[in-house]
C-alpha cells in the first residue's frame, strides 16, 4: 500500500461520523446495508450520509452496488485488511520490542 493511500484512508476515518458509518458497515458483514437502513441506524440526514459515503468510497474503504432501486453499501474488507496490515507491518521495525508488543500488533 502506498503511503498516500493509507493517509487518505486514515484521514477519512478521522471524522467521527465517517468512522461510525464505516464501523456500521464492517459490522454488517459481506451483505452490506442499503443506504436507507444506514441512515436509520445513524440517524443522519440523507445529504450528510451521501457526503460521508462518497468520501469512504473515494478512498476505497467502501463499495456500492445498485440493486434495482436500492443502493447497497459494503465495507471493502480487503482494503481494510491492507490498511491495518500497512500499520502492523511496521510494528517495532526499528526497535527491539517485547514479544507482547509484536503479538498485540498482530
Amino acid at each position: 500500500m502506498k503511503i498516500e493511500v493509507a493517509a487518505a484512508q486514515l484521514e477519512a476515518l478521522g471524522n467521527i461520523t465517517r468512522l461510525q458509518l464505516y464501523r456500521t458497515l464492517v459490522r454488517a458483514g459481506e451483505d452490506g446495508l442499503p443506504v436507507g437502513r444506514i441512515q436509520e441506524k445513524l440517524d443522519i440526514a440523507a445529504s450528510t450520509l451521501s457526503h460521508h459515503l462518497k468520501r469512504l468510497v473515494d478512498t476505497g474503504l467502501v463499495t456500492q452496488e445498485r440493486q434495482v432501486t436500492t443502493l447497497i453499501c459494503r465495507a471493502n474488507y480487503p482494503e481494510m485488511q491492507a490498511l491495518v496490515g500497512y500499520l502492523v507491518d511496521e510494528c517495532c521495525a526499528d526497535a527491539n520490542c517485547s514479544s507482547k508488543t509484536v503479538e498485540a500488533a498482530e
